[in-house]
């Protein structure tokens, strides 16, 4: 999905570790982040709440999230769907 979201961006060729900020290093806005919870409510529906967790956040904190925290918020989330 990050991949299909930084294409749009020509930075298909941009190096995506789990310590990679989306702002600091991939340079995304907000506008962006809008767009990865779509596509993420789209291959997960509701078992993943981007926006949920993304509301649960200090504005600096969201400027410095990581692909890391990401994935393991969508891990813990999906780990949580199927314990119940």
């Amino acid at each position: 999905m990050l991949a299909t979201l930084l294409d749009e961006y020509g930075l298909d060729d941009a190096e995506v570790r789990m310590e990679t900020t989306f702002n600091r290093d991939l340079e995304l806005e907000s506008i962006d982040l809008v767009t990865l919870a779509g596509l993420l409510e789209e291959r997960y529906g509701e078992r993943v709440n981007f926006a949920e967790f993304l509301a649960g956040m200090e504005f600096d904190e969201i400027i410095e999230l990581t692909v890391g925290r990401l994935v393991e918020h969508v891990v813990r989330s999906l780990e949580a769907a199927e314990a119940v």
